[in-house]
């Protein structure tokens, strides 16, 4: 085992963790978007699907039935057998694998032609109760314009299948974050952004080495770094993933199906994630798996963000015979495999 402290680094986890850091565990126990919302009140030819050119703001429209914060909402994120095919005006012709079932909260989203939130409306989600339609999407956009609900916000634009065809603002779907856990992202040209692949996270794990004028990122459980993430090691993992400031913890990491799903030891690839989540956050961890270093995989090469250290990337045993047997393999569902 490991000496807690300085040779392995504390995360912080548990429930209170984070409540004296920018962001802290609330973020990832409650979601932003369950909450009651003050409506306002949209044209009655937006209410009718007739388009809300010169709109600018919100993307719904006057509450009907009860309020939001009255509506039992729930949690899961499961993904669909179906192989759709998405269209987007003016983003090309694209094609998905599958497409993400998400909850929604309450009622008269407007659904819209493209992801330009003054575009003409498609459809409508939750037309008569709060949280009625569930809703599948295949990509998400980021427009680079916020939309806010109350106080929750996002730039990001869903691309729906159903039950209406067309772009819907993330901030009607009832998650903790600001854009959909492990939907593709692509530019408005329908091209992938930088981001998707394990390359590129393995590219920014890597730049916490020299982050920090030229030496590694240090640790820290309460601080952020200037790139808004957690200077722990869930923080860290978190940045590397592309998701969310001030990233998630390490249970998150490993508990959220819609960030990881549980895979064997043999299966590790590069951007892969080993995670100890047991315990409580002077002895969690998380390490970014990148390659093994002989073929009979005895030891690896990973990068990790430890306690006395900082960010670092070195041979480690954490998981393997013979090494840490409280970590378990990973893998980000961003990889879509």
């Amino acid at each position: 085992m490991y000496e807690h402290g300085s040779t392995h680094p504390a995360d912080s986890t548990s429930p209170t963790d984070h409540t004296a850091a920018a962001g802290g565990p609330a973020e990832h126990r409650r979601s932003p978007f369950r909450r009651a919302v003050v409506r306002r009140v949209l044209p009655a030819v937006v209410a009718a699907g007739l388009g809300v050119t010169g709109f600018a703001g919100l993307a719904h429209g006057t509450p009907a039935g009860p309020s939001a914060a009255a509506t039992k909402l729930t949690r899961d994120t499961a993904t669909a057998a179906t192989t759709v095919s998405a269209r987007a005006s003016g983003a090309g012709s694209v094609r998905r694998a599958a497409a993400a079932d998400f909850p929604t909260w309450g009622t008269r989203w407007v659904v819209h032609a493209t992801t330009d939130a003054g575009s003409p409306a498609v459809g409508m989600i939750n037309k008569t109760a709060p949280g009625q339609d569930r809703i599948t999407a295949d990509y998400q956009v980021d427009t680079g314009r916020k939309v806010c609900e109350g106080s929750a916000c996002s730039t990001f634009m869903a691309h729906l299948t159903g039950p209406v065809t067309g772009f819907l603002s993330v901030v009607a779907v009832d998650i903790p974050q600001d854009r959909l856990p492990g939907v593709p992202v692509q530019g408005g040209g329908g091209q992938p952004q930088p981001g998707g692949s394990r390359q590129e996270m393995l590219n920014r794990a890597a730049t916490w080495l020299t982050a920090n004028n030229g030496s590694q990122v240090p640790y820290s459980q309460a601080k952020v770094w200037k790139d808004g993430y957690r200077q722990d090691c869930s923080g860290y993992a978190s940045m590397a993933l592309g998701l969310p400031t001030p990233g998630t913890n390490t249970v998150g990491l490993a508990t959220n199906r819609g960030i990881t799903r549980p895979l064997a030891l043999g299966e590790l690839k590069p951007g892969d994630l080993l995670i100890d989540a047991a315990g409580d956050n002077n002895n969690r961890h998380v390490v970014i798996f990148e390659k093994w270093n002989n073929d009979a995989h005895s030891s690896y090469t990973a990068y990790e963000q430890r306690g006395g250290h900082g960010t670092d990337h070195r041979t480690l045993t954490y998981g393997l015979p013979g090494g840490d047997a409280e970590f378990k393999p990973y893998r980000p569902v961003t990889f879509g495999d």
